[in-house]
């Protein structure tokens, strides 16, 4: 594993993430754990993404870029696996504790470690370009969370994108 980097601030797709992450939770505040669970169609529950995050999360930062395992139990929100929907406390647990985990690994990417190849990593992605694809990822539920909560019923919904505060722009060092 990379050394930690000595700038107090992790590189900026390091903040751009953190700040997707809280846009989710925010997102997501006001859903009961009834409401998590439920199902339109072929749309996800909110439980499911909750848990396919953290395996993504889990998969990227633990698994592959450190061949480390910090909550199996999010294996089965996998990318093609049959549809498992977990009590919404669960999955919050879990999701806290997979990103928990991923965060000093996350604080060390910078430079060169950005775009490095793993030796696990089968698509020839790098750090950088995982780090793009998991804050996007993280844009493409809290959009499909919010059509649910809509279906649900609710209103008051989030709107638009919150406070950049804790992830404004800077240039990268």
């Amino acid at each position: 594993m990379a050394s930690i980097r000595k700038e107090r601030d992790p590189h900026p797709l390091v903040t751009q993430l953190r700040f997707s992450r809280r846009e989710f939770v925010r997102g997501l505040k006001a859903v009961t754990p009834e409401d998590s669970t439920r199902r339109f169609g072929p749309i996800n529950p909110i439980a499911w993404m909750i848990g396919h995050l953290a395996w993504q999360e889990q998969l990227y930062w633990l698994e592959r870029a450190q061949g480390t395992t910090a909550v199996p139990e999010v294996k089965q929100f996998g990318y093609g696996k049959p549809l498992s929907v977990p009590p919404l406390d669960e999955a919050w647990r879990w999701w806290r504790a997979v990103t928990s985990a991923a965060d000093p690994y996350l604080d060390t990417l910078a430079g060169r470690e950005l775009t490095r190849l793993w030796k696990r990593e089968t698509f020839n992605e790098t750090p950088g370009t995982k780090l793009h694809r998991t804050t996007y990822h993280y844009w493409f539920h809290l959009g499909e969370s919010q059509a649910v909560r809509q279906l649900l019923g609710h209103t008051k919904l989030p709107m638009f994108v919150g406070s950049f505060a804790k992830a404004p722009y800077r240039p990268e060092r």
